[in-house]
């Protein structure tokens, strides 16, 4: 399969109009046997409770039957399993879509396909789900912009329920422009149309991707390439007289304008643009603030002690000095962020304060070090520290609960961290270093 995927992928780079007509037969034994080892190992099964380890027992013969039924067309997906998760900071849950291990193995072959075509026609402003590009490759590119460039305005954009609304004609239709081949769409739309499973009745999905699934993520991509992408690179920049720039991660996505004008502009002509294909932005949390060189004057012009900020992956952005006294772009771990992460910290000790120390330090030990590999970046240091202090103040509060009896006073929880240190935070992603992968996008 891999020597026929780079095929497709010369093919799809030399002509990006062509229409790949049979490429269904991919889906192979072999093919979807690799699939079924290179998904991951114990994850929660769906409505049959069907485990990968379960599934390997008799893997030849499942296989087999699995490309049997592909090739007869009637293979039909079984509806997902719904779960919600808790949103951080709020009431309310996110609906999470969890596929038979069976499909996960049918929707990870189809994926690959799907990326070995698409990679060629995706713009460099998207970074989300993309092989070699990572969030901290997104905000590395949007700080250039916004150092290097004429930028003064900010739109930060929030698409509204973006995988529930998805419009199924309109996936299928942006699908067509690549693929003819009618047995792989069948199969996509019927992942499409699979429903899901909550408290014991189906449920029909008309709309949207379901969250959870191994190809929400490619479809996501390649509905937003066609909706958002291309018009803003193709009609926005180009009707610009200033210079505009955006980056995307998945659904989440920040556009970045040289005047005011052209960014209330482009506002008022999304709102139109997303309603034509059935999305629509969050008002709330939308927003256009100066930002960049400028906004100090421009926020003392107005009467502010400081210009406006934004999130985007995690981080709130905000205008800062260098020592050298110029204009930066600096960032902090999200308010939002820091305190769903506490909380999740503040729970998970409440329930298993009374485990045993060695686990309970090893599991904050990893979750730290995870943490770090992500929010430590450069000028962040000083928000992780502050993080990393919380943490330590809530296993002094929870193990200080294991009894009725009072475990530790500060000088001995002081001793006991040096037997169980907590690692310290450091600069793991430099923001000024482009990797060669994506430096030629600037």
């Amino acid at each position: 399969m891999e020597t026929e995927l780079l095929r497709i992928a010369e093919l799809a780079k030399s002509d990006p109009k062509m229409k790949f007509t049979s490429i269904a037969h991919l889906l192979s034994k072999q093919s979807l046997a690799d699939c079924h080892r290179e998904l991951p190992n114990k994850k929660a099964p769906g409505i049959n409770g069907t485990t990968k380890e379960q599934y390997n027992e008799n893997l030849q013969e499942n296989i087999e039957d699995l490309v049997a039924r592909l090739k007869s067309k009637s293979y039909r997906p079984v509806p997902v399993r719904r779960m919600y998760i808790p949103k951080l900071n709020s009431n309310k849950k996110r609906p999470l879509g969890i596929p038979e291990h069976e499909d996960k193995i049918v929707q990870k072959g189809i994926t690959k396909i799907l990326n070995t075509i698409y990679e060629n026609d995706f713009l460099d402003c998207s970074f989300g789900f993309r092989p070699n590009r990572s969030c901290h490759d997104a905000l590395k590119i949007l700080n250039h912009y916004i150092e290097k460039r004429s930028v003064n305005y900010v739109v930060d954009v929030d698409i509204k329920g973006f995988f529930d609304n998805v419009d199924h004609k309109w996936m299928m239709e942006f699908l067509k422009l690549r693929i003819a081949d009618p047995n792989l769409l069948r199969i996509i739309g019927r992942f499409l149309k699979g429903g899901y499973m909550e408290e014991g009745k189906k449920y029909k999905t008309d709309n949207g991707t379901p969250q959870g699934g191994v190809i929400s993520p490619v479809l996501a991509n390649i509905y937003l390439h066609y909706v958002l992408d291309l018009w803003f690179e193709k009609r926005v920049r180009k009707q610009c007289k200033g210079q505009a720039f955006m980056v995307r991660y998945a659904d989440d996505f920040v556009c970045c304008f040289q005047y005011k004008s052209e960014a209330q502009e482009f506002f008022q002509s999304l709102i139109l643009r997303l309603l034509k294909f059935n999305l629509e932005i969050a008002e709330d949390k939308t927003k256009i603030i100066p930002f960049g060189r400028f906004a100090d004057k421009e926020a003392i012009h107005k009467g502010i002690s400081k210009p406006a900020t934004f999130d985007f992956l995690g981080f709130t952005h905000y205008c800062g000095k260098s020592k050298q006294g110029k204009f930066r772009v600096k960032r902090k771990t999200s308010r939002k962020k820091v305190q769903g992460k506490l909380k999740e910290s503040k729970e998970w000790l409440k329930n298993n304060r009374n485990e045993d120390i060695h686990m309970i330090m090893d599991r904050f030990r990893r979750s730290l070090v995870g943490y770090y590999n992500y929010y430590c970046i450069t000028d962040n240091t000083p928000s992780v520290n502050k993080f990393r202090d919380k943490i330590g103040y809530l296993l002094f509060k929870w193990l200080n609960r294991r009894s009725q009896r009072k475990s530790f006073t500060w000088d001995k929880f002081r001793l006991f961290l040096t037997k169980y240190p907590l690692p310290y935070a450091r600069v793991k992603v430099n923001i000024y270093e482009l990797r060669k992968e994506i430096s030629y996008i600037l």
